[in-house]
């Protein structure tokens, strides 16, 4: 039995749709409103096993009734991110993570890149959330649709990428507007750490900073609502939407 382990239905039903290795799934006898996914993973010849609910309490508690039983993602090259959008025959769009430790908030970024059409997702080895079974389930199984690449030196990255043609921004509190930023072309947009925000060096290397306007008491956004709100952006713009 494969010792990592995906939580959920939404995670699990988008495993089993990339046919990722999935060793068995454990679904709960009381779990209702599976049957496609049952059909789904009978299909690709998975192994399932019914098991009373509290039995599935020991892998965590927002199972809702399934889990699976598989191997970690796999990581990819920064230029493999660059071939899914050439084949697409579409500029580069990427997000890369200046230091964020929280699962939750790496799989929610995950969630919304993955919705917004980007190509892929750039994550530092270190001083880094990695994708995790709590990463998947916040995800949605977004990982599944959408690769992730685990660098280094995100300096170096972003150089690289800078010399292949994309422009970088991050998002800071120091910077221009938001909605006054053109980020319609090749763009990678750097959204930084929890309490800390972007490195100064890696800062130094982005071609613009991004801010958005505060006018309450608090001065920050959690990080994945902060990138958020600019991966839309950067969606309406490449995308030509006009408000009506």
């Amino acid at each position: 039995m494969l010792d990592y382990v995906i939580l959920g239905r939404n995670s699990v039903e988008e495993a089993v749709k990339a046919e990722r290795n999935i060793d068995k799934l454990f679904i709960a006898k009381t779990a209702k409103g599976v049957k496609k996914l049952i059909e789904n993973a009978k299909k690709t010849g998975i192994v399932i096993k019914y098991v009373d609910s509290s039995k599935l309490n020991q892998y965590g508690n927002n199972h809702q009734g399934i889990v699976a039983f598989t191997s970690p993602i796999q990581y990819v090259d920064v230029v493999d991110i660059l071939n899914v959008a050439k084949s697409k025959e579409e500029p580069p769009f990427i997000i890369l993570c200046d230091g964020i430790e929280d699962p939750h908030n790496l799989g929610a970024l995950i969630r919304t890149a993955e919705a917004a059409g980007a190509h892929g997702i750039v994550i530092p080895k270190r001083r880094s959330a990695s994708v995790t079974p709590i990463v998947e389930k916040t995800s949605a199984g977004a990982v599944n649709s959408l690769v992730v690449a685990r660098v280094s030196n995100l300096v170096s990255c972003i150089e690289y990428l800078k010399k292949m043609g994309l422009w970088i921004y991050c998002a800071d509190m120091d910077g221009q507007s938001w909605c006054e930023t053109d980020l319609s072309g090749a763009v990678g947009l750097v959204v930084g750490s929890e309490g800390f925000g972007v490195g100064n060096l890696v800062k130094q290397k982005c071609d613009g900073v991004i801010s958005l306007p505060m006018f309450g008491k608090i001065n920050s956004l959690n990080a994945s609502v902060a990138g958020g709100i600019i991966i839309y952006e950067i969606l309406r713009q490449r995308n030509n939407m006009k408000s009506k």
